[in-house]
């Protein structure tokens, strides 16, 4: 019988960045201020392509090209992170990054209880990214509360599945992966990636801001 071990070599991982903003107490507090007015005083929400109820509130799509300076604070911050992570994923120098250019699209969500954000992507970008300014409050009753749901690419396989391999696990899962997130916290994922915001049940606010990226390349 022959015993040699296989060699078992990962393929088509899904990367995800996970960073946190070690100074976000203060800045946190101004974005909530700025982002509440902002909603009061706006007559109607977006109103995209994407499904989501009326316990959903969402911004206009320029977000980081407002001057007050904790937005800007906000967007060196979230850049400052994607730079990183697409200097680590392609291994590309600093003299590369630089020749890298953001456009973007960038906007802030305010959800009360009963609000979600149904399944969706963004393909018109390459990178995608949640920073978390309130995460609200704990659902005793539904611990996958207000929880970012990323959806499994091999959803969309028809693959057979029986004991052998409705179980592995870490990289190789075929579970989704859902994301309670922090104060401070930052997410970003591939725009293709199939995401979700489960129902919230807190009862304070639950705030975000996402972002939609692409690049150009100079020189």
């Amino acid at each position: 019988m022959n015993t040699q071990k296989n060699e078992i070599i990962p393929m088509f991982s899904v990367p995800l960045g996970i960073s946190y903003n070690s100074e976000h107490k203060i800045l946190n507090q101004q974005l909530q201020k700025l982002f509440r007015e902002k909603a009061l005083n706006s007559k109607v929400d977006q109103h995209g392509f994407v499904n989501k109820n009326k316990q959903v509130y969402e911004s206009s799509f320029d977000l980081f090209s407002w001057q007050e300076e904790c937005v800007q604070q906000l967007q060196k911050f979230c850049w400052g992170q994607l730079y990183q992570l697409v200097g680590t994923l392609n291994q590309y120098n600093v003299e590369t990054l630089q020749r890298l250019h953001i456009a973007c699209e960038s906007w802030f969500h305010i959800t009360k209880k009963g609000g979600y954000f149904g399944i969706h992507n963004h393909p018109m970008a390459s990178w995608s990214g949640v920073y978390c300014v309130s995460a609200g409050d704990k659902a005793p009753d539904d611990p996958d509360s207000g929880g970012l749901n990323f959806i499994s690419p091999h959803i969309s396989t028809t693959s057979f599945i029986d004991k052998s391999c409705s179980s592995l696990g870490g990289q190789f899962s075929r579970g989704n992966k859902l994301i309670h997130m922090q104060e401070g916290q930052l997410v970003l994922f591939p725009s293709w990636l199939l995401h979700e915001v489960k129902p919230y049940y807190g009862e304070s606010d639950r705030i975000t801001v996402a972002f939609n990226c692409w690049f150009k390349y100079s020189g």
